[in-house]
């Protein structure tokens, strides 16, 4: 072992293996309440509709109608 740490057997460019600080905690951490809020909202009205219609099973058009209230137009699941 000739003391070149992590770098491999000194083929290709040398340099700094990373200089950036990891960022992906706080990603992973902000996308998940954005996502949860979202998710909140959509099955809030898709209940709503299953309710209205007096139904215990919510469908999956129920959550297409959902979404398309919110202004996120679902394709490929009819109506």
């Amino acid at each position: 072992m000739t003391g070149r740490g992590k770098g491999g057997k000194g083929l290709g460019k040398g340099g700094a293996k990373r200089h950036r600080k990891v960022l992906r905690d706080n990603i992973q951490r902000e996308t998940r309440g954005v996502l949860k809020v979202f998710l909140e909202n959509v099955i809030r009205d898709a209940v709503t509709y299953t309710e209205h219609a007096k139904r215990k099973t919510v469908t999956a058009m129920d959550v297409v109608y959902a979404l398309k209230r919110q202004g996120r137009t679902l394709y490929g699941f009819g109506g």
